[in-house]
């Protein structure tokens, strides 16, 4: 059960809408924090009067400014968070869509759940609460097939190398004299074009530009 929660987030309009959010899920026990240093000192303070939150909902992303901070950003405030006090429940609320990040931020700092700041959050953030309430990890489910589909195709040294050359505005008939300059092989034209038909057949492209969007959002390029 979820009673006491602590929102880490430099923005005030987002801090209302979360607010108004947890309002509506009758959770009344709430603290802000518009710092990172100041929402891990929240944490600690609660947790030595044995009064600790249930709960962090975080921004990714800080806007600096005059006051100088020792953590920049939500991830810190996670990894430092969790040292503090191992069982609190961690959401991360945040404007970012890369899956690679979102994914780190499961795989590596053992998040909660993750909502995305746009169209329906609040429906979405009550979700997550719920679920999370529940002792339930909540996955995005548009994130998850990403990531899903990611994992299904394994890119190889050799397809990132041309996905990049081509991010980098690289025509596709150039790209076998870089290869060959740089001595990488297969670096003829047809193995290129075989490789990029490979990789767009595999998930489900037409175009070397979707390609290559697609391996920016996953963050692989």
């Amino acid at each position: 059960m979820i009673t006491k929660v602590l929102i880490a987030e430099d923005h005030e309009s987002a801090n209302i809408s979360l607010q108004k959010t947890l309002e509506d899920l009758a959770i009344a026990d709430t603290a802000h924090a518009y710092y990172c240093d100041d929402a891990l000192n929240k944490v600690a303070i609660a947790l030595k009067a044995g009064s600790s939150f249930d709960l962090l909902i975080t921004d990714l992303y800080f806007e600096p400014d005059a006051c100088k901070q020792t953590l920049s950003g939500g991830m810190e405030l996670i990894a430092a968070a969790r040292k503090i006090q191992p069982d609190l429940k961690i959401l991360v609320f945040s404007a970012e869509n890369r899956p690679a990040t979102i994914d780190l931020l499961y795989s590596q700092l053992d998040i909660d759940g993750f909502v995305r700041k746009a169209r329906n959050d609040a429906r979405e953030l009550k979700e997550a609460i719920n679920e999370i309430a529940k002792h339930r990890r909540y996955f995005p489910r548009h994130i998850r097939q990403l990531i899903e589909k990611r994992n299904v195709y394994a890119f190889s040294e050799f397809d990132i190398r041309i996905i990049t050359l081509l991010a980098q505005g690289m025509l596709q008939k150039d790209i076998p004299d870089h290869l060959q300059q740089n001595g990488i092989k297969p670096s003829g034209l047809s193995s290129i074009e075989k490789r990029l038909n490979q990789m767009k057949e595999a998930l489900g492209f037409s175009k070397n530009e979707q390609l290559v969007a697609y391996c920016k959002d996953l963050g692989a390029i």
